[in-house]
């Protein structure tokens, strides 16, 4: 870990888990009543449909470090095909497994070697990732997601994010969060978030100088 990494960590710890479980629990109502045909729609993680994210989800919640190491070794340290073999083991027969199993995770505090604002993270993110394509709207408590904001800023851990932003003003307009210095690039947080973490479509609610940059190095990732 990098030392804003180890610092998230100390700084939020057991306060972190209430949060992921909320949001955890926020996503399986919203997916409660999704017909099988949506569950096919892409997401915004390229190449994986919103079960399919569902499923990466209910994998990361399942994964400690003895067995995410162990997974690694069998994988010949291919992060890649370790993320995709874990997906698919939590997959299921269909959709109503795949949310079943996602559910029976909602309270677990099981995690990778990670920090645990960093599981945070993922739980917000990729619940975007699945919403944004289905046309679900979640307002996130502003403290919550300026929290995940500030992790981002300084880490690029799991997901590029620290040096997607450099050489430019972040300024979110719903909330307390602002980082980095040159063209500006104003918004709600959440939308930072996502941009920072290299969700082209979230630019969309962006706006100032810096938008376009941002966009360009959301492509190229």
């Amino acid at each position: 870990m990098t030392d804003p990494e180890l610092t998230a960590e100390r700084g939020h710890g057991t306060g972190v888990w209430p949060l992921i479980r909320t949001e955890r629990a926020a996503l399986a109502a919203d997916l409660a009543e999704l017909t099988e045909a949506r569950w096919a729609t892409p997401s915004l993680c390229a190449g994986l449909t919103v079960r399919e994210v569902l499923a990466h989800l209910t994998a990361g919640a399942s994964l400690n470090t003895v067995r995410w190491f162990a997974g690694v070794i069998r994988c010949r340290f291919d992060f890649d095909k370790q993320v995709a073999v874990r997906l698919a083991e939590q997959l299921g027969s269909e959709p109503a497994e795949t949310l079943e199993r996602f559910r029976r995770v909602v309270p677990s505090t099981t995690k990778p070697p990670l920090p645990v604002i960093a599981m945070l993270g993922e739980t917000l993110v990729h619940g975007e990732d699945i919403r944004r394509p289905l046309g679900i709207r979640h307002d996130y408590p502003v403290d919550v997601v300026t929290r995940v904001a500030e992790y981002y800023r300084g880490s690029d851990l799991v997901v590029v994010a620290k040096k997607r932003i450099v050489g430019l003003r972040l300024a979110a307009d719903d909330g307390p969060f602002t980082t980095g210095s040159g063209p500006v690039v104003s918004g709600p947080t959440t939308a930072l978030v996502m941009a920072m973490t290299g969700r082209e479509a979230y630019c969309d609610d962006l706006e100032g100088d810096g938008v376009e940059l941002l966009r360009g190095r959301c492509r190229a990732a």
